[in-house]
């Protein structure tokens, strides 16, 4: 059976507007021929003006047979097939902002003539009233048939200024009240020629009851006195129609913290959950006093306006962090939540098609009487009409998809905005109870803990401590719902690891959740992401490190979300990318990149984490990553950093950070601190002193305690000279340092140094000196052997050994030696072997040597083999939060090699 054709004639208001007046066919005609989103709209305007006596017709009369004809083009448009929603809604919303502009500059114009100019008090300069466009029009999605929510504001309070004799004095304030009115009334007055707009003013501060127009700073004390959630919701959309510049930059600058928050605020699903139960419920209320108004495609189940939530939550959750989460369109925010990792490709795409098919919908309702409704007309020859309209073939096909469309938005507005912290079924009192002991210690007995008593003393001081005592009584409830969904997860954790003490995870949990206890934000998103409580208990299970890693940066909460963490491909060229773009937006706010770089650099740390406890990265290939994003943090603080240096000569630094010790060796573990030395080619007469303040503030970027933490401790060391040398080295001074003067130990710490950041030319020059001086001749033999063993022992002596353990780094048989072993192979013999001052690690330089025959290749192999286990156990040991010392008899085997091949080079010594 053919779908029946739709056409603008299905419109009674297209038909009424049309019989009117005969002339209107023709301007029709040549209107619908080419898109209206960005159709010119003053000539339109002249062109409706024109009445053909000379004279044009008011602003205001023109104005509305201007919105008729737009809105008589938009619907034949659509109805043919030749418009598509945005076009619909941009064109909606151009005309919208056309007639605010046009009739304010009207209207401010008559009033500059009878009362001067509005003149702000402190400034002494002129004043512009704010039109703030909110809710659709705000967004860029005003639909045919809709009202206009606007706010007024001006930017100080002052008195017009006369130009001319007469002129009555007001108040800025009075003045922009009386301008608002006349506004008001130019774009809603209902005439012989309808309207153009209705327009609402109840989002203004203090709705119907507060001051028409407000200043910014009436605006400012508002928002943070009394602004209230749902207000966030509504001001995320706000628009600046006209004003000034500069204005409206102060005016954002007070909105955008309101809106957005510095932190992960997962508190506003909670917030919206309850806005959305209020919707609903009105909705509920009136569709049962009108149960021929039922079907509400905006705010009914399913509909317009949770797919809006659903749109806004991530912004109101990670706003105030990512500024690209701040479009005000509804559509644009879906798009860009799959490559946030936020949500799928597929759902964001049939969330668009649903957001699509209910908006044309819902304009077709509109179509009918140019009436501001949202719900299917109560008889069904309206609704067949509205289903031809939709291309659809009768009232039972509109009402079946209208139906797919809902259940699917309901199915993902229920999986974010459901209510998760329900009841478990346990007794919250109970465990709740400090004084209750014998309860808790008997719910610890149920769910089967190896110690209930201990678990229970251990929850007793939790719940003891004066932070949770001082704790609002909600937040309290909320972190005794948390706590006991915990508590069989870290039974269950225990046994699905095999290994590991439940009382040493709860400890951990605890500590964590005491510490986060009074930012709701945290405690929020455990609630409302049960598995994030889940993945957390596994991580505090299997590492101590990551339980206070996690504890120290409970930020990274976000990074457990979803997949992302486990499955994240670790690309430092990438992530460099991203790191500049997210430095870039800060550009103007240093203590606002401090805290970037401290948040990507402990995400990917996390990420690493993460992959490391599931066993997915080897202990080298670890390090590596951990090296390599030391090298992008490194990299970007030097370019932000240089930046920041007044009287810079040069937009790139000649400058580059040279990395030794286990950033060199690429060897770099989760808390080591970084071994650099800074070193600059550049003739300026002004650079020694510039590269010194840029090496100073390269160490207070990476150094300094911020609300994000730290970076990483520096140590400048292994400078030309040391602690007494100057901390920015030329590379003509390093390079003749290196030669004429630097020690033994000095050249066995260049062994292992690198490039790591900067000027690249000069990283070529760092390591074209590097080789030159491990394969330059020197002191050789015995007594080389005799300054190598000097230093061993000077370090051996500093960390006395223990005869009940063994010091997998310091011992004899440890790390330590083999490291000192590898450095005097390369010294002694990579004159000859130059392949031998390749940067490839210890265990390839020893199989090297072996294949070399410098040493024995099989021992060559075992000792490799020692140095990986005894890093691998070190690491392991590092998780737990406990020193590099295990038991002799574990480590024996390896240890015993290593004392083979140090005997076989040194003797006894």
């Amino acid at each position: 059976m053919p779908v029946p054709t739709a056409t603008a004639q299905d419109s009674r208001f297209y038909q009424r507007w049309l019989a009117a007046e005969p002339g209107r066919q023709e301007r029709i005609d040549a209107l619908v021929q080419s898109s209206l989103a960005q159709a010119d709209l003053e000539p339109l305007l002249e062109r409706e003006r024109d009445n053909g006596s000379g004279t044009p017709l008011p602003l205001a009369r023109g104005m509305r047979r201007l919105r008729n004809l737009l809105i008589a083009g938009l619907i034949r448009r659509d109805l043919e097939g030749r418009a598509d929603l945005d076009e619909v809604v941009t064109a909606v919303t151009r005309l919208a902002d056309f007639a605010i502009v046009r009739h304010l500059a009207e209207l401010d114009a008559e009033m500059r003539a009878a009362h001067g100019v509005p003149t702000g008090h402190d400034s002494g300069q002129e004043q512009q009233l704010i039109v703030l466009a909110m809710g659709k029009q705000g967004g860029f999605e005003l639909n045919v048939s809709s009202d206009i929510d606007l706010i007024f504001v001006y930017p100080e309070d002052g008195d017009t200024v006369p130009t001319a004799p007469g002129q009555r004095v007001l108040s800025n304030h009075e003045y922009f009240i009386r301008l608002g009115k006349k506004l008001i009334a130019a774009i809603a007055e209902i005439t012989e020629d309808g309207f153009t707009f209705r327009v609402d003013m109840a989002l203004r501060p203090n709705g119907g009851s507060g001051q028409l127009a407000a200043s910014l700073g009436m605006v400012e004390q508002y928002l943070i006195v009394q602004g209230r959630e749902w207000e966030r919701y509504a001001w995320v959309k706000a628009r600046a129609v006209t004003g000034r510049p500069e204005d409206i930059a102060a005016l954002d600058a007070i909105v955008r913290p309101f809106c957005f928050r510095r932190y992960l605020d997962f508190g506003v699903i909670d917030a919206i959950r309850n806005m959305h139960a209020q919707i609903r419920a009105e909705v509920n209320r009136q569709e049962r006093l009108h149960p021929d108004r039922s079907h509400n495609v905006k705010l009914g189940r399913g509909g317009i306006r949770e797919i809006e939530f659903l749109a806004q939550v991530f912004q109101l959750i990670r706003g105030g962090r990512d500024p690209s989460l701040r479009d005000r369109s509804t559509r644009a925010t879906l798009r860009q939540l799959p490559d946030k990792g936020l949500m799928a490709l597929e759902l964001v795409e049939r969330l668009l098609a649903s957001y699509t098919f209910l908006r044309n919908l819902e304009h077709r309702l509109q179509y009918l009487e140019d009436a501001q409704t949202h719900t299917l007309p109560p008889n069904e020859t309206d609704r067949a009409t509205v289903a031809r309209m939709m291309g659809l073939p009768d009232t039972d096909t509109l009402l079946a998809r209208l139906d797919e469309h809902r259940r699917f938005v309901a199915e993902q507005f229920d999986a974010m905005f459901a209510d998760k912290g329900g009841d478990d079924g346990a007794d919250d009192t109970d465990c709740a109870d400090p004084d209750n002991l014998e309860a808790i210690e008997a719910r610890f007995t149920v769910l089967g803990y190896d110690d209930p008593t201990a678990a229970a003393r251990r929850l007793v001081a939790t719940w003891q401590a004066p932070r949770l005592q001082s704790m609002p009584e909600a937040s309290r409830q909320r972190l005794v719902t948390l706590i006991n969904a915990a508590l069989p997860l870290i039974v269950r954790a225990a046994e699905q690891n095999g290994v590991g003490s439940q009382l040493a995870t709860l400890g951990r949990l605890l500590d964590f959740l005491e510490a986060v206890a009074r930012r709701s934000a945290y405690l929020s998103l455990l609630t409302e992401y049960p598995h994030t409580l889940e993945r957390v208990i596994a991580m505090m299970h299997a590492s101590a490190w990551a339980a206070t890693f996690l504890t120290q940066h409970p930020i990274l909460l976000d990074e457990l979300l979803d997949d992302r963490i486990r499955n994240a491909v670790f690309d430092p060229v990438a992530l460099a990318q991203d790191l500049d773009a997210q430095l870039a937006v800060a550009a103007d706010d240093t203590e606002r990149q401090l805290d970037i770089l401290r948040e990507v650099h402990h995400a990917q740390l996390f990420h690493l984490l993460a992959q490391d406890l599931a066993g997915d990265l080897t202990v080298e290939k670890l390090a590596d990553h951990l090296s390599a994003l030391a090298d992008v943090i490194v990299a970007a603080v030097v370019r932000t950093a240089w930046s920041t240096v007044a009287k810079r000569h040069r937009d790139v630094p000649r400058f580059a950070v040279i990395a030794y010790g286990k950033l060199g060796g690429k060897e770099l573990g989760y808390v080591s601190d970084l071994d650099v030395i800074f070193l600059f080619d550049d003739d300026d007469q002004d650079a020694p002193g510039l590269y010194a303040k840029l090496a100073q503030r390269f160490i207070t970027w990476m150094t300094s305690h911020t609300s994000a933490g730290i970076l990483f401790d520096i140590d400048t060391a292994l400078r030309p000279d040391g602690a007494s040398g100057m901390l920015v080295s030329s590379v003509q001074a390093f390079e003749r340092y290196q030669h004429n003067s630097a020690w033994v130990w000095e050249h066995q710490a260049l062994t292992r140094a690198r490039f790591c950041a900067g000027d690249a030319a000069i990283g070529e020059q760092f390591e074209r000196i590097r080789c030159e001086v491990l394969r330059a001749p020197r002191v050789q033999g015995e007594q080389l052997k005799r300054e190598v063993l000097a230093m061993r022992r000077r370090m051996h002596d500093a960390s006395p050994s223990r005869p009940d353990t063994f010091d997998l780094k310091q011992d004899a048989g440890g790390m330590i030696d083999i490291e000192f072993i590898v450095q005097y192979l390369v010294l002694e013999y990579a004159g000859r072997y130059p392949q031998l001052t390749g940067n490839v690690g210890n265990i390839a330089l020893l199989r090297i040597s072996g294949e070399l025959g410098l040493i024995e290749a099989e021992l060559a192999g075992k000792v490799g083999d020692a140095y990986r286990a005894m890093r691998k156990l070190q690491h392991q040991l590092r998780l737990q939060g406990e020193p590099s010392r295990v038991e002799p008899r574990r480590i024996a085997s390896h240890a015993a090699n290593v004392v083979t091949l140090w005997q076989a080079m040194f003797g006894d010594a």
